[in-house]
């Protein structure tokens, strides 16, 4: 199921006005078919205005959107995502996300993943998966709704923050590693090895990033408000890596991750 996600999207993060929909917009202009959104963005309906404006059939656009911690109470996932659907306008989304597991553990997984369960029965959501879960959440996941059934996993994932052991094990059972800050926010200029990859291939250094992660078989999502920038990076999917390459990257100092909010899971 997880081979009809599009590897390469477009994240919509603070992509909002008439802004955010020029840049979306470009965005399906140039190619990409995976919209990546979230009740906590505010994008909902710029993707939607976007996907309208584009004159693109429905079933050509793969629509993620996530669901909010405040909405992970008994009772308020559903009506949350019936919102999301009005916001976009669509009947269904193509794929929902737990965007974060609640801080503190509030709330147990049972609550929140039973009603995301029922989202995907009554047609809400074509898939449904997690974002920011430890392999401890996921083992929890898989013992409440089956295995199989998480599609992906969006966590924090890029050359210079690898998130190793949680993507290896997302691989090893079979839930797509979904990478979000794939490009490191821009900070990748300053390592002298990516510099030298991306010199070889003709590239910059965000493509070199992108190609890496999509050589691993994970999903990337960049975002930009930047044309340029937008087509620079659908143009990744383009670049082959070698051995060398992989392995220089691989072995790159890792740095700290760049989203740790209070409450974040006990990450592995």
């Amino acid at each position: 199921m997880t081979d009809s996600i599009p590897r390469l999207g477009f994240g919509t993060w603070g992509r909002t006005g008439a802004d955010g929909v020029a840049a979306i917009l470009y965005a399906l202009e140039t190619g990409y078919r995976h919209l990546d959104t979230a009740q906590s963005y505010g994008t909902e309906a710029s993707v939607g205005e976007a996907m309208r404006q584009s004159g693109l059939k429905r079933e050509e656009i793969f629509v993620t959107t996530k669901i909010k911690v405040d909405n992970l109470d008994p009772g308020k996932l559903l009506p949350s995502l019936r919102q999301s659907l009005a916001t976009i306008g669509v009947q269904q989304v193509d794929l929902t996300l737990i965007h974060w597991p609640p801080p503190y553990d509030r709330i147990e997984p049972e609550v929140y993943l039973e009603q995301i369960a029922e989202a995907q029965e009554v047609g809400l959501t074509r898939m449904i998966g997690v974002s920011n879960f430890t392999i401890a959440l996921l083992e929890r996941a898989e013992a409440i709704l089956g295995k199989g059934v998480v599609a992906t996993n969006q966590i924090e994932l890029n050359p210079l923050f690898q998130n190793r052991k949680i993507a290896d094990y997302c691989t090893e059972h079979n839930i797509l590693v979904t990478c979000y800050q794939p490009v490191a926010q821009g900070r990748m200029g300053d390592v002298e090895q990516m510099r030298t990859v991306a010199a070889r291939h003709g590239a910059t250094v965000e493509q070199i990033a992108l190609a890496y992660e999509l050589s691993k078989g994970y999903a990337a999502i960049p975002t930009s408000s930047k044309p340029e920038r937008i087509h620079s990076n659908w143009q990744a999917r383009t670049l082959k890596l070698a051995v060398a390459d992989l392995k220089a990257i691989d072995a790159l100092p890792q740095s700290s991750r760049a989203i740790d909010p209070p409450g974040a899971p006990l990450w592995d």
